[in-house]
């Protein structure tokens, strides 16, 4: 079992957590960006640079996925790609993507997508807020403690 991060978009608090929860589960933590990303020494942490382009690291990280992995993103399209690889989804305020919810998302995504694209001002996510932080830290401990395998 290995954690693939979206990490283009993923909020410094939550990469941090990775971390440390990587060096403590001795569990494979994997960033990929279309950025270069500094992590710090571990043999448990990497990160990946992809080429610069729309779906560049999404691509990657869904090659790279296998059945059981935990993938961290709020991306619901790769979220969605990664499901059907078998993998765990979870996005950085601790909300699980699975089977049951996994259409509806899409089709909000796609309904707010068409509203913005007439000119409705949908708003934003609410700021990630010290209570995504701890709701994450929480999903994630319990996902790790079930899930714990040998690095990979």
């Amino acid at each position: 079992m290995q954690v693939l991060v979206d990490a283009d978009a993923c909020p410094v608090v939550i990469k941090d957590m990775l971390f440390r929860a990587a060096r403590r589960a001795e569990v494979c933590v994997t960033l990929v960006a279309n950025r270069y990303l500094q992590t710090p020494p571990s043999p448990y942490i990497k990160s990946m640079q992809v080429p610069a382009g729309a779906d560049a690291a999404d691509i990657r990280i869904v090659e790279l996925a296998v059945a059981g992995d935990l993938v961290i993103t709020a991306d619901i399209p790769l979220a969605a790609a990664a499901l059907d690889k078998g993998a765990f989804v979870l996005d950085p305020r601790g909300s699980w993507f699975s089977r049951e919810n996994i259409e509806e998302r899409l089709t909000m995504r796609a309904v707010m997508d068409q509203l913005r694209s007439t000119g409705v001002d949908t708003g934003g996510p609410a700021p990630y807020s010290p209570r995504d932080s701890k709701t994450f830290a929480g999903q994630l401990d319990r996902f790790l403690a079930r899930h714990r395998a040998a690095p990979t």
